[in-house]
């Protein structure tokens, strides 16, 4: 098939055979290319879509980045279940199998050196909120209107003052619950809290970590997370994974261009 190479992940060499139904970005199965001792995993896509000026332009097409987003993430995920790849970013293209393979052997070293610090290892991501009116429902006040301007501006005060508290509760469980996590974890980072405008999730973000865990210690650090869940009341932890680790790729990430 004729097209340029999108490059998903670079891997170890495995064994193991990816979900026979997997389609990649574009509809093209996925499959495997190897040099040395990396594998790197391909598909075609149409040179149409993928040229310089047309990713340009596709950075105006949201639902053609989602779609492409949701393609590459859903390869991510199957290689995830079978071995630790090394997930390149969105659109890393070459123009044959022939630059796929210079890109690995001039990044060889790099990439066999985070494998190795990654291997047998995933990324769970854990987010902590304040959850919205929390406060204002911890100085919730009888039912009616307040009898005076005075009293109006000492419930308003009181609730102002109950939503410092809960986020201060919230900073100081945040700042517990990471320490307890990183000490299960191999590695952590910590990430700028979302925007809820931006990213749709209610409340206000306290803690957005990352932490790096053996797969067979996962089972483990998933219970500890929900064990907290409801220690908190106006809190509110999330945990998602497990994942390639994204977090902890350093610039190994960092895409190829070689169109």
């Amino acid at each position: 098939m004729s097209g340029l190479r999108y490059v998903y992940a670079v891997c170890r060499p495995f064994d193991a055979a990816l979900q026979s139904q997997l389609t990649g970005v574009a509809g093209d199965p996925p499959r495997t290319l190897r040099h040395h001792g990396l594998v790197a995993v391909v598909s075609h896509v149409p040179e149409a879509d993928f040229t310089e000026e047309s990713l340009k332009a596709h950075l105006e097409d949201l639902d053609w980045l989602a779609a492409t987003a949701r393609a590459h993430q859903q390869v991510i995920d199957a290689l995830t279940a079978v071995t630790t790849p090394l997930p390149l970013r969105l659109a890393t293209v070459f123009r044959d199998d022939s630059g796929v393979r210079v890109m690995m052997e001039e990044r060889e070293q790099g990439f066999l050196r985070t494998l190795e610090r990654l291997a047998g290892r995933v990324e769970w991501g854990v987010k902590v909120y304040v959850e919205s009116g929390g406060g204002q429902q911890a100085a919730a006040q009888p039912a009616g209107k307040p009898a005076s301007g005075r009293d109006y501006l000492l419930q308003r005060r009181m609730r102002t003052r109950a939503g410092e508290d809960l986020w201060q509760r919230a900073e100081e469980f945040a700042g517990r619950l990471h320490e307890t996590l990183s000490g299960r974890a191999d590695d952590a980072r910590l990430h700028t809290p979302q925007n809820p405008q931006l990213s749709g999730a209610a409340g206000r973000n306290v803690l957005n970590a990352a932490y790096l865990v053996r797969r067979d210690l996962s089972e483990e650090f998933v219970e500890l997370v929900d064990r907290t869940k409801d220690d908190a009341p106006g809190i509110r932890v999330e945990l998602t994974g497990p994942w390639a680790a994204y977090s902890f790729a350093g610039d190994s990430t960092g895409n190829g261009e070689g169109s």
